[in-house]
């Protein structure tokens, strides 16, 4: 008998065929309840490049004109902003390419890091929360989740083809430290906090 036979033979009479459960993860949300999840949110959208923008008085219309008033081009997959480029059946990912402006709604965000869930359903086509210049996400305020432990247990993880975590525009650095943005995805993230519509 080889060493290695010896040692796989052991192996096998020490294996226990039992149910072992999985240790409960504590999802470490105790202050939840008094975070200020909003704020907490907007600082780390700006921490990691972003920007937040609340309606304080203007309409989402007149918001996003403002922020897109030079644009040539503007693809929205959310019913409340109408785009200049319609996204079809027949639409392919790259067609996407010269897109200034993208305009999708988050599932949901994470107040820990300033993440934004978005999954296919979101963006109609994957390529719309990377191809265009910028990117515009509307989020519901009550949808703002306290860490990323929370994040997991959320449905989109198992009920969608695709879902991912946008945190921040594209920031890229060489090995000298030059910093930049929109090498690999948009070059600015702007997040407006509106609620659903009923």
């Amino acid at each position: 008998m080889t060493s290695r036979q010896r040692i796989l033979d052991n192996i096998a009479l020490a294996r226990h065929d039992a149910e072992h459960p999985l240790p409960k993860v504590p999802l470490f949300d105790d202050k939840a309840a008094t975070t200020d999840l909003v704020s907490q949110f907007t600082q780390a959208v700006i921490n990691m490049g972003g920007e937040v923008a609340a309606l304080e008085g203007q309409s989402l219309a007149e918001l996003v004109d403002k922020k897109t008033k030079d644009a040539k081009i503007i693809c929205s997959h959310v019913e409340e902003i109408k785009g200049n480029f319609p996204l079809t059946p027949d639409t392919q990912p790259t067609d996407l390419k010269d897109v200034d402006f993208g305009i999708v709604r988050a599932s949901f965000a994470v107040a820990e890091t300033g993440s934004l869930c978005l999954t296919d359903s979101n963006f109609g086509i994957n390529t719309l929360g990377y191809l265009p210049q910028h990117l515009i996400v509307l989020v519901d305020p009550a949808d703002i989740l306290f860490n990323l432990h929370n994040a997991y247990q959320r449905p989109e993880w198992r009920e969608h083809g695709y879902a991912v975590f946008h945190t921040g525009p594209s920031a890229t650095a060489d090995i000298e430290g030059i910093l930049i943005h929109g090498a690999q995805g948009v070059r600015s993230l702007l997040v407006i906090l509106q609620p659903r519509q009923a």
